[in-house]
């Protein structure tokens, strides 16, 4: 007897919001209409999805040096040598990038 699949539903939780008033230029507006438009969103959704986007990453990227701070505080304790705590965080960092 096959057993039917679980429902996934998505719960979006309300959170406080605040608006804000921003002064851009008529060009740029325009440009975000057609772009908004060809994505079936409104102007707002765009700006949101754009905001959000840059966010993610910038928070990600404050994390990731959180780490290697972090990281770097650790094998001092361990490690003597400048130069091989550098040599090891500079691995860690081309390992992350590829």
């Amino acid at each position: 007897m096959n057993k039917p699949e679980p429902e996934y539903t998505l719960q979006l939780h309300s959170r406080p919001k605040e608006t804000v008033s921003l002064e851009i230029p008529t060009d740029t507006l325009e440009s975000l209409k057609k772009v908004a438009a060809s994505r079936d969103m409104s102007v707002e959704a765009l700006l949101k999805f754009y905001i959000g986007q840059e966010l993610r990453q910038d928070l990600a990227k404050l994390f990731s040096n959180r780490v290697l701070e972090v990281t770097k505080q650790v094998l001092s304790q361990h490690i003597q040598s400048e130069a091989e705590i550098s040599q090891i965080l500079a691995e860690i960092r081309s390992e992350t990038i590829h």
